[in-house]
Formats: C-alpha cells, sequence, structure tokens
C-alpha cells in the first residue's frame, strides 16, 4: 500500500474461518467496479497499521469502528453503508455489545463486579470501551469500578480472557459474539451474558474522502449489488450479512453522546 494506489481491507471481521467468505465478497465487488471502469485491487489487503489504512488517500473499500471514525476520521473518510447482521445484538445497522463473565462465576450482576479485572480489545473501540464504559457508568457511582484494565488486542483474545481467568469481564461486540459462537462454540460455552450494553451504529464501510463523487457512487453500487447477489449467498451467510443501509456523519453522533453520558455519570473513564 503506497501513495494513492487503490487499496481494499475488511480488517474488522476477518479471522481465518470467514477470510474467504470476505474475499468473495470483495472479488465480486471488484467485478462491478472494473465494469463501471473503477480500478479496483484484485485483492484485499491484510496487515499492516488500521490507522495508516484507514487515511490512505487511495482507500477505495474498507470497514473501520464507529469510535475511530467520530474521533479521528471523519476528515479522512466518507461513509459507503453501514452492514446489518443476523446475529443476536443487532437491530439493523444498529448492534450492541455483550458483557460477559466467566460460565462458572458465582456473580451474576454488574455491581458484584466492583474491583474486579476488566479486558477490552482496545481503548479505541466502540464496542470494547465505549459501550463497556456506558454499561459501567450507573453502576460506578463516580468512582472507579474495576481495580485493573488489560487491553488484549481482540474481541476474540478478549473472550479467551475472560474463559481462562485472566479477566472477570469484558465487552464483546454481538457480530464477534455470534461468529465465534459458530466457529469456536466451546469458547462461548465458557462465558455467560451479564449485561447488555446501550445500541450503537454498526461499524460503517468507508472510502477515502477525496475520491471522486463519482468513484464512491460506484462502490456504493457495486457493493449493494453484491449483497443482493444470490450467488453469495454462501459467502454473505458465513460473514452474517444480511445487507445495508446508508447513515450519515450525523447517525454517528450516537457515538459520541454514549461517551458524554458516561462523563456525565462521572465515569469518564473505565477504570
Amino acid at each position: 500500500m503506497s501513495g494513492d494506489a487503490p487499496v481494499a481491507a475488511l480488517p474488522m471481521y476477518d479471522v481465518p474461518q470467514i477470510a474467504a467468505a470476505n474475499d468473495a465478497l470483495w472479488a465480486a465487488i471488484a467485478a462491478s467496479l472494473s465494469a463501471q471502469e473503477v480500478e479496483a485491487p484484485e485483492k484485499l489487503a491484510r496487515g499492516g497499521d488500521l490507522a495508516a489504512l484507514w487515511r490512505s488517500p487511495g482507500l477505495l473499500f474498507s470497514q473501520t469502528c464507529g469510535y475511530p471514525y467520530v474521533k479521528d476520521l471523519r476528515d479522512a473518510v466518507v461513509l459507503i453503508a453501514t452492514p446489518e447482521y443476523a446475529f443476536p445484538g443487532c437491530d439493523g445497522a444498529w448492534r450492541r455489545s455483550f458483557v460477559v463473565r466467566r460460565a462458572c462465576d458465582p456473580r451474576r450482576d454488574l455491581e458484584a463486579f466492583r474491583g474486579a479485572v476488566a479486558a477490552i480489545n482496545g481503548w479505541d473501540s466502540d464496542s470494547g470501551m465505549n459501550l463497556f464504559r456506558a454499561t459501567i457508568a450507573p453502576v460506578a457511582r463516580r468512582a472507579a469500578f474495576f481495580a485493573a484494565v488489560v487491553a488484549t488486542g481482540s474481541h476474540l483474545a478478549s473472550l479467551e480472557a475472560v474463559a481462562d481467568g485472566r479477566a472477570d469481564l469484558a465487552a464483546i461486540d454481538c457480530v464477534t459474539f455470534g461468529l465465534v459462537k459458530r466457529f469456536r462454540p466451546g469458547l462461548i460455552e465458557r462465558v455467560a451474558v451479564v449485561a447488555e450494553s446501550p445500541p450503537s451504529p454498526g461499524l460503517p464501510f468507508i472510502a477515502a474522502a477525496r475520491l471522486p463523487d463519482w468513484t464512491v457512487a460506484a462502490v456504493r453500487k457495486a457493493l449493494f449489488a453484491a449483497l443482493a447477489d444470490p450467488g453469495l449467498a454462501e459467502p454473505l451467510g458465513a460473514l452474517g450479512l444480511t445487507g445495508a443501509r446508508l447513515m450519515t456523519s450525523a447517525d454517528y453522533k450516537r457515538v459520541l453522546e454514549i461517551e458524554r453520558d458516561a462523563e456525565a455519570a462521572g465515569f469518564p473513564r473505565l477504570g
């Protein structure tokens, strides 16, 4: 990835078990773009620094989290659409997180976890941190709640940390939870849901803001065509994708409202 060369990536849900499904989705989008005379990379980019990827001037198609979008990326990217998923906890283009404990943990409500250890995938995550903070804020009573917060690097690693007893609670977005339930059901059986977060806009598909309007329109057309293609039923089912919805930056203000509500409750930082 360099300069203005077109690049595409689907880094948010790209575990090995569904990488082929992401490849199939992109192949269909790329073929449609080629038919519209839009230059597109043959393959998805994988690895590397996500912050740099999302700010690449050649970014043709990717997916980001709502929190970095509203915090850092609104000047650099344009919204293509927001995906809709079939998993429990997803409601159209909105989704929530499940706060999970070890299945064998005798504590059954959030208040009982004061002084516990929390696991987050990252401090810049809407589902793993922002929604987690919003869920804990009402019971924190304007004081620190957790003894420690451990950043694991991924929702899957947070699930493993809770299941293995290295952390007591984690907030897992409903898409990850649904996917892991499919390909690692034993891991999901080792945790239990304590609470559900408030809803938040889903992880949007994006492109570089510097792209011409006609290119963005072509990408959007290609995406919706792929999502409606009966020939892609198998990979779309593997991804849990049922469609997409057009959303605006105003819709994503809800992410900041959730943060402000936690701050107003005296819980500005998860901890």
